[in-house]
């Protein structure tokens, strides 16, 4: 039964990503993305990697998605008016979307590490939240913080453009 989870997650997680990218509406695309943050967080959570996906439940579906939706919210987007297909381009999209599977197949195909056994993992207690803290203040510092700047600027930003005038 366990062997399910890992497929029942991917699964879900790629449904909801289509979701994401199919969706006209804005905030329904944005709430198709917090399913799909769980559903990655429920494949970390089935990879034995619960501190990923405890933190990937709290930072991403949570906190990142909240400012997502508040500036979706505070631009008042529409949903965008349905257009017409383009045959060339869709035929070129379904073209290039075969050949890449595909590729893809022959690649998996001619892979033969991949149905060797995991090696086993080192004994002894790991400590996750430790050495994620310690690689990320000490490798990943630099592009910790700039991250952060990014976002509280991109943040910013969108409030000084979206506050309307008084005539």
């Amino acid at each position: 039964m366990s062997s399910l989870l890992p497929w029942l997650f991917s699964a879900i997680m790629l449904g909801f990503a289509c979701a994401v990218v199919l969706n006209r509406n804005p905030v329904a695309s944005a709430l198709s993305l917090v399913v799909s943050f769980l559903a990655l967080a429920g494949l970390y959570v089935s990879l034995n990697a619960f501190f990923i996906g405890v933190i990937q439940v709290l930072v991403y579906a949570g906190a990142i998605m909240v400012l997502f939706l508040f500036i979706i919210m505070l631009l008042d987007l529409k949903a965008e008016e349905r257009r017409t297909l383009n045959t060339t381009a869709t035929l070129g999209g379904l073209l290039v979307a075969a050949i890449f599977v595909c590729e893809l197949f022959s690649v998996l195909r001619h892979f033969h590490k991949g149905s060797l056994p995991f090696p086993p993992l080192a004994a002894g207690p790991l400590d996750d939240v430790r050495g994620v803290g310690t690689m990320l203040f000490s490798n990943y510092n630099l592009p910790f913080q700039v991250i952060g700047a990014l976002i509280l600027v991109a943040t910013v930003g969108v409030v000084v453009l979206s506050k309307r005038e008084l005539k």
